[in-house]
Parts: structure tokens; sequence; C-alpha cells
């Protein structure tokens, strides 16, 4: 089972990064698979109640990658850390399947209380660089969190978020595709700027219809 999840995470990041020539390349050089191996043992011995172990293989794992993983977070198959320094993934954490992340994300708590205080994260999400996801909150399959973007509120599936706090964007393209950084390149990307042209195209209307009524006044 160990060796299955090991293949077909060196096949996830092979298929993901045009920058994997070979899968020794992968084994040998990549942080994010390293961490996650490391965390598959911290996890283990975590589960089996070696707390104090688990932690130290874990802060290991930190000392070697600069990604850190508490041991009792959950991770989901084919994870792809990319780049990962400064990656942050916290105890109560929850990753679904196939989900790319890129350095500087964190998946924080917002409580000093036990129990879930960390974001549980779908499948298919994509979290761009220093993103912040905080609290027990819910990202949902297939969501995108943008590069920078804090996220204090649940994202619903399929939804990308950008800004600080994360806003909701629509997506040009609703078709299933592989947004780098979790930011699509659309036009307009800034929800706030999106409204402000609204206003202008409305204030535009208004001044063209008080125009035309004084034309027809005058007339």
């Amino acid at each position: 089972m160990a060796l299955m999840f090991f293949a077909e995470t060196v096949r996830a990041y092979r298929e993901r990064d045009p920058a994997a020539r070979s899968n020794l390349e992968v084994v040998l050089c990549y942080p994010g698979l390293h961490a996650v191996m490391i965390h598959e043992l911290s996890s283990r011995l975590w589960k089996h109640r070696w707390y104090t172990l688990g932690r130290f293989v874990s802060h290991m794992g930190r000392f070697l990658t600069g990604i850190e993983i508490h041991p009792g977070a959950k991770l989901g198959r084919r994870l792809v850390i990319d780049h990962g320094l400064g990656v942050v993934i916290g105890e109560t954490a929850e990753i679904g399947d196939d989900v790319y992340m890129y350095h500087q994300v964190t998946l924080g708590g917002t409580s000093s209380e036990h129990g879930k205080r960390h974001p549980t994260v779908g499948n298919n999400v994509i979290i761009g660089a220093g993103a912040k996801v905080l609290g027990a909150i819910l990202i949902g399959d297939g969501a995108r969190i943008g590069a920078n973007a804090v996220v204090i509120a649940p994202v619903p599936a399929g939804t990308t978020v950008v800004g600080i706090p994360a806003r909701p964007v629509d997506r040009t393209e609703k078709k299933p595709r592989f947004d780098a950084y979790g930011t699509p390149c659309d036009p307009c990307l800034d929800p706030l700027l999106h409204e402000v042209d609204l206003l202008r195209s409305e204030l535009t209307d208004l001044e063209n219809r008080i125009a035309s009524l004084a034309r027809e006044r005058i007339g």
C-alpha cells in the first residue's frame, strides 16, 4: 500500500510539473515528495500514540524540507507540494485527493481550543503561493485559491477566490483545467475592480440618458 502511494505521488509530479524530466529526478530532488513521505511515517507513529516520536519525525522533516506538516494532519492521495518552502499544515487539517499547492501556503487554525480548528480541503483543489487558509472551514472540490489570498470563510466547490479577504471571481473558462498558482489568467481578477467597472458603466449610461432627456426638453 505504501509503495503504491509513493508510486502514484511520483507519477502525479511527472504529470503536473513540466520541469520533472524523470521519476528519479522527482524522487531525489522534490522536497514536497520527501515531506509527504516523512509525514507517512510520523502519521503512523501519531496514530499509535507515539506522540513525541511522531512530532520529532515531523520536526526532522521540517528541518530537511522546509515544509511543516503536523503528524495529526490527514493527507489524501497524489498531493503535490510544488517548491514547498514555508508550507505549514496544521494538526486537524484534512486534505483530499489530487490537491496541488505551492510554497508558503498555510492551512492554519484560528482557535487555541482543542478539536477541529484547521481547514478541510476537498479533491482537485489548487492553492496558490502564499495563500493562507484559516479556521475550520471547508474548501470545496475543484476550488481555486489565488496566490496570497487570505481565506477565512468556506469556499464552494468549483469556485475561484482571490484577494484579502478572499472573494470569488468568475471563471471565463468553465471546463476543468489547471490554473497555475490557483489564479486563472482572465482579464479581470480583482472583484473590487470588477465592481468599479460596473459602476462606471452604469454612470456612463445614466449620463447618456440625462443628456438625451435634456435634448428632448430643449427640442
